[in-house]
């Protein structure tokens, strides 16, 4: 795999870890800028929704753009968005710099896969799109924990001057080994544009958005049920993070390769056990080992589906990879929302926190279904369009 891709990957760790550490750090930014916990919650709620709506346009804005160009100008906005979140005084300023820095993530990720494929032969495009999103698995695995810690010691501004600093250097990273060709490659907008009139791309989407629902409508509420349900000490529970860190980890570059070889079939299989997964984790929560089991190999077989996903949707929308590729990014973070709000519904009506992986269960059939309907009398088209 070409160095490129390594710098892809530490953009993404930055890009994964700048998203997700303030949710260990809530009370104390809550505290420091007198706000409650559910104010200071927000800011992970504006960052998720600002990633949904910028990345279609930050998509558009920067379509005309040569690709490495465009990739520079996103880490640019990254570290100065990261840079005013070290300094906000107050909380609208510290919620103004996540937006800021939020605008840069789908359209980075969505351009990055772009990138990251065309930098290998055409039977490992989907492990090279693996490979920069390992570094957004890493980020739960290594980031996150990393950044709470240091947030805790030296106050919950030190993880963003941190981050500031990885993102100078993936912007260093990107100008000194990015391939010269993607300083020539400009899109054509009209074609960008022109691909979201095209059927299945939609079917593309809303598979990604089902699929994240389905992961998130367990994830949201894991913390809850191992503490409530397995009876997990909040150390411990630190620790199942990790361990289900790890699973998304092994399962994001198995999913590269596995999708390598017949993309339909992959991500069939995926959302099949994933159903299953979810099921038996509703009766295996009550005990230790079987729970952290049953997790790891929801994790591991949740995020083989990333990078299927990812070049699912520019299999069917080739003629606009950047946009169809940035819109994907966005697709995951609206069924990141759906799936939190299914999860609490289930919650809110009285069914309990082992109904919540029920939850999860019914979403995989929706997107196996989708996954059926997409694929349908095309076994052997394995590989999307990418250039």
């Amino acid at each position: 795999m070409p160095t490129s891709l390594l710098v892809l990957a530490l953009s993404a760790f930055a890009i994964g870890t700048t998203e997700f550490v303030i949710m260990g750090l809530l009370p104390e930014v809550a505290g420091d800028l007198s706000v409650t916990i559910p104010a200071a919650g927000w800011l992970v709620s504006g960052y998720a929704f600002s990633v949904a709506i910028g990345a279609p346009i930050m998509a558009l804005l920067t379509a005309r753009l040569p690709r490495k160009t465009a990739l520079l100008m996103l880490m640019g906005i990254f570290i100065l968005g990261n840079l005013l979140c070290a300094v906000a005084a107050n909380y609208g300023l510290l919620m103004l710099a996540r937006i800021i820095t939020a605008l840069c993530h789908g359209a980075f990720f969505g351009i990055g896969s772009v990138v990251a494929a065309s930098l290998v032969p055409a039977n490992r495009k989907a492990s090279a799109v693996a490979l920069m999103f390992t570094g957004l698995t890493l980020a739960n695995v290594l980031g996150v924990p990393a950044g709470t810690a240091l947030g805790q010691i030296a106050g919950w501004r030190s993880p963003f001057w941190a981050v500031t600093l990885i993102g100078v250097l993936a912007l260093i990273g990107l100008w000194s080994v990015l391939p010269r060709k993607h300083d020539e490659e400009a899109v054509d907008m009209r074609k960008e544009v022109a691909a979201l009139r095209n059927g299945p791309l939609w079917l593309a989407l809303a598979t990604t958005v089902l699929f994240s629902a389905a992961v998130f409508a367990l994830f949201t509420y894991v913390a809850p049920l191992l503490g409530e349900v397995t009876q997990v000490s909040p150390r411990g529970i630190t620790w199942s993070l990790v361990l289900i860190g790890l699973g998304l980890t092994l399962g994001n570059i198995l999913g590269g390769r596995l999708a390598d070889w017949r993309l339909g079939t992959t991500l069939a299989g995926v959302f099949a056990t994933m159903a299953v997964v979810s099921t038996v984790l509703s009766w295996t929560s009550a005990s230790l080992i079987p729970a952290e089991i049953t997790l790891f190999i929801w994790a591991a077989a949740a995020f083989a589906a990333v990078p299927a996903l990812q070049v699912n949707v520019v299999r069917v929308g080739g003629a606009a990879p950047n946009l169809v590729a940035t819109l994907n990014i966005g697709a995951f973070n609206v069924g990141n929302a759906i799936g939190a709000w299914v999860g609490g519904s289930v919650i809110n009506h009285g069914l309990g926190l082992t109904r919540v992986p029920l939850a999860g269960a019914v979403l995989s059939v929706l997107a196996l279904i989708a996954v059926m309907i997409a694929f349908s009398g095309k076994p052997n088209q394995t590989q999307p369009v990418l250039d």
